[in-house]
């Protein structure tokens, strides 16, 4: 299997290497350039105009490099795999959540409205795409979570739906609140679904049932063929990059996240594997109720951060992009080491 995940990071990494070079005069012929709005950092003024929706030569690899290694399951013999796992729910929430952040990454760069997508037709899309993977993870997967270092489970009954709707909806729009420095998201994204990459595998050999090792292996599959894509993502995406991924590659992203950890009922470990997205969403929500709180209370909104989400309150305060990106990446290192280490209880 090991062989197998080594073969879809490679291929999904050399796929990106291959196309972007030729994708990116494409995007600058077709001026779908990345709009930097006013309250943003003044230092990203200099990026107006970057390339946009380089996600989707992310997805593209990710993709077409877990199809080929999937199906070639398919071709030795083990059809079941390809027919009677989670491989359709996968691409399902990947897919869907990246359609919504297509159609927000559209708007703005292919029409020129700078506002995309309105609110409540992003929430919507969020919604069917959320209600859809839930409804397909509770009859097939179980109402069941996982409690990380037991083996214990929480059986949230019914509502398990409307629980995980919400978190599918959250997980992605973290996701594209992540993304707001050069190369932050593509370098989280390695470091968080090798993890869960390297926890599919562990429970695919703790596994007994057969369809259970296969959906294992898929899961799999999948974590290192997102880890090749964003590797081979972040030779034009560091800073200054080059191209950015846009709403169509974070909420892809967080699509294949929030999947990754459904699927696997380890809901429990987005938190630390995905802990920095996490934060970003959640400054982001500090930052305006204190705002709303204060405004309210005095006359006069105050702040609780330079700027949200939290990383450009890193950035205001003297940090470099890179120095971000690599704090970020480390903080997810630290906390994926512990997410792995909990499943110590299934051995």
């Amino acid at each position: 299997m090991i062989v197998y995940c080594a073969v879809a990071a490679v291929l999904a990494l050399a796929v990106v290497l291959l196309v972007m070079p030729k994708f990116l005069p494409y995007l600058k012929k077709l001026k779908f350039g990345q709009t930097i709005y006013d309250l943003g950092p003044q230092a990203h003024k200099a990026k107006q105009g970057t390339p946009n929706m380089g996600g989707i030569v992310i997805a593209g690899a990710t993709l077409f490099s877990m199809a080929a290694v999937v199906i070639s399951f398919a071709v030795k013999g083990e059809m079941q795999l390809l027919l009677s796992n989670h491989f359709w729910a996968l691409l399902f929430v990947m897919l869907g959540s990246m359609a919504v952040g297509f159609a927000d990454d559209f708007i703005k760069d292919v029409k020129k409205d700078h506002e995309g997508l309105k609110p409540k037709q992003k929430l919507m899309g969020q919604v069917v795409v959320g209600l859809l993977f839930s409804l397909y993870c509770y009859f097939y997967v179980g109402s069941e979570v996982i409690i990380p270092f037991t083996k214990l489970t929480w059986d949230l009954g019914v509502f398990y739906i409307p629980i995980m709707t919400v978190l599918v909806m959250f997980m992605t729009n973290s996701s594209n609140l992540q993304d707001g420095v050069d190369g932050i998201l593509s370098s989280v994204t390695v470091v968080g679904m090798a993890a869960f990459g390297v926890i599919a595998v562990f429970l695919m050999n703790a596994a007994e049932q057969a369809l259970a090792i296969q959906n294992y292996q898929v899961m799999a599959i999948m974590c290192f063929a997102l880890v090749g894509g964003c590797m081979g993502f972040l030779r034009f995406n560091r800073h200054p990059a080059k191209i950015f991924m846009g709403d169509t590659g974070s909420m892809f992203i967080g699509g294949a996240m929030v999947g990754a950890g459904m699927l696997m009922k380890l809901e429990f470990l987005l938190i630390p594997i995905c802990f920095t997205c996490i934060m970003s969403s959640v400054s982001v929500m500090m930052q305006t109720t204190y705002f709303k709180i204060t405004k309210k209370k005095y006359g006069q909104g105050r702040r609780i951060f330079k700027m949200a989400p939290i990383h450009h309150h890193f950035e205001l305060s003297g940090m470099k992009e890179n120095q971000i990106v690599v704090m970020y990446a480390l903080v997810t290192l630290a906390l994926s080491l512990i997410a792995v280490l909990s499943l110590t209880a299934f051995y």
